[in-house]
């Protein structure tokens, strides 16, 4: 009987170890077949990107960062009101991404300090209280500014900042 059992016995170990060739086996096979199908989308991709990337390059320009003038003394002027004469003090700095620009603002500043205040005793208290009433004030400043400079042939500046802004 001991000579029975000895065969049966090496039958499982010889299917268990088949079993796992079988498993390692194809464990290798889905490794290779995902491995190579990423390496397949690279190198199409990376034809694709170098062709395009050169062009692009080519095509778009490179990036600038905003650089900024930031007047120190507030803008203070009276603003008309219906019931009383109010007062409007505004802190504001100017943006641009052409240095000229902001050296030739700073260069014709008194100017742009009476447009700019100008332009605020212009408007109107209770639309100055609203967030649509500022941002149109902020509008009307920047064409103002950007119409000083132009007339004096600098380039325009892109945007008017409000750093601090009080109604009283």
């Amino acid at each position: 009987m001991a000579e029975n059992k000895a065969p049966e016995a090496e039958k499982p170990e010889k299917a268990v170890k088949g079993k796992v060739k079988m498993i390692i086996l194809l464990v290798v096979i889905v490794i290779l077949a995902v491995g190579l199908s990423v390496a397949g989308t690279l190198w199409f991709l990376g034809n694709r990107g170098a062709d395009t990337g050169e062009e692009a390059a080519a095509s778009e320009p490179e990036f600038v960062p905003s650089q900024y003038l930031v007047l120190e003394k507030s803008l203070t002027t009276t603003v008309p009101a219906q019931d009383r004469q109010r007062y409007a003090q505004i802190y504001v700095a100017l943006e641009a991404r052409d240095a000229e620009a902001l050296s030739a603002a700073e260069l014709h500043m008194p100017l742009l300090r009476s447009r700019l205040i100008s332009t605020i005793s212009n408007s109107d208290f209770a639309r100055l209280r609203t967030p649509e009433g500022r941002g149109e004030l902020v509008n009307d400043m920047l064409a103002a500014v950007n119409q000083a400079l132009e007339a004096e042939g600098s380039p325009p500046v892109e945007a008017v900042l409000l750093r601090n802004f009080v109604l009283q």
